[in-house]
């Protein structure tokens, strides 16, 4: 069997051909073609007015918590368990990442804790579409109405993704996206920020290059911005890729409900949910071992790992990390479902170029670790 690999892209010769197009002719009279077509076409795919794509999704996050204001002393609410990227700006404009409980069945930002974690100084909420599954974006959006905060959609993972009707990525002030190596949709390196309000997305172009206006003079600079600005060969991949939006995401959706239909015969799994209203793009299919089967993550890594299967782990409750020193005493009792769930959660591998030989033989793997075998 060849090689299992836990994520990657699928790319075809169509895909190819758009970047040699970009290689060949855009760099004299379109050196910014795809970059524009693709942030447009992106945008009015998931219903917002403007679109702007950056070097990663961590820097649209950081640009619109800049152009939010977001400064110094001020706390922005993330969930405890998703990848660091999504709140790695709170921290670069020196204010306070707060981290919410997870919801059991979603694992996704829990609204209730999200009440209990308000302040004054509240000044956002970031909602992460972790693995593809969406959290209570009404109930998100309610409280951030209530309070007058910006809520910012987390869609890195959400591609594909609906909930009641509405794609990821079209909930909030704002949204962001990957589009890294290992994402459904990919540029290698790369990420979006999709916006509605002109004023933000003008201040939000203003800073992703240099502070430099477009009705300015030339090499003019009214303020020390950032520098992260896409470039064409770039997007002409993601472009590429977009045009393919719905063959990726059936396959990520065949992964997950291979899986889901091989394990259904075992009690206390829980897979990807995909709540009532709602479709579930399967970045990853997330797996939660239940508390019956005693399995925490590092014996299913090793299961698989000796099996030459790549198992990852499902994401570090935030505050457990050394990247943020002396936050578990004070989040672990104020967070039980984030560090529980994390502690039995394994990623399953989701590589586009999976063969349905080899999820069996992944699925087999699984019903050997639960029945006890190695």
């Amino acid at each position: 069997m060849d090689r299992i690999f836990a994520a990657g892209p699928w790319v075809t010769e169509s895909d190819i051909n758009i970047v040699l197009d970009a290689l060949r002719n855009g760099w004299y009279e379109h050196p910014f073609h795809y970059c524009e077509k693709f942030q447009a076409e992106f945008a009015a795919y998931h219903g917002r007015k403007y679109g702007i794509m950056t070097p990663n999704c961590t820097t649209a996050i950081h640009l619109l918590l800049t152009a939010l204001g977001v400064q110094d002393g001020d706390e922005v609410i993330v969930p405890e368990c998703t990848w660091i990227g999504s709140c790695a700006g709170v921290s670069y404009l020196r204010a306070n990442p707060i981290f919410a409980d997870i919801d059991p069945v979603s694992w996704c930002l829990d609204p209730e804790s999200v009440r209990a974690r308000l302040s004054p100084k509240t000044r956002a909420i970031i909602a992460v579409d972790l693995y593809g599954n969406m959290p209570d974006m009404p109930a998100l959006q309610k409280i951030a109405d209530e309070r007058g905060i910006p809520l910012i959609e987390d869609a890195a993972e959400g591609v594909g993704s609906t909930l009641h009707g509405k794609r990821a990525g079209s909930f909030g002030v704002a949204s962001v996206f990957s589009f890294h190596r290992t994402k459904t949709i990919t540029t290698g390196e790369g990420g979006m920020l999709l916006l509605d309000d002109e004023k933000l997305y003008q201040r939000c172009m203003f800073l992703r290059d240099h502070g430099r206006r477009v009705d300015g003079k030339l090499y003019y600079n009214y303020e020390i911005t950032y520098k992260y600005m896409p470039f064409n060969v770039q997007a002409a991949l993601g472009y590429a890729q977009f045009k393919r939006v719905d063959e990726l995401v059936a396959r990520k959706r065949h992964h997950l409900n291979t899986y889901r239909a091989g394990l259904a015969g075992i009690a206390d799994l829980a897979l990807n949910p995909e709540p009532e209203g709602g479709v579930n793009g399967a970045w990853i299919t997330g797996l939660l071992f239940g508390r019956s089967h005693g399995i925490d993550k590092d014996k299913a890594i090793a299961h698989f790992t000796a099996k030459g299967i790549p198992g990852r782990p499902f994401f570090y409750p935030l505050s457990s990390l050394p990247a943020y020193p002396g936050l578990r005493e004070k989040y672990e009792p104020l967070n039980p479902v984030a560090y529980e769930v994390s502690e039995r959660g394994v990623n399953l591998p989701g590589a586009l170029n999976l063969t349905d030989d080899q999820l069996q033989f992944i699925i087999d793997a699984v019903k050997e670790l639960v029945a006890g075998g190695k």
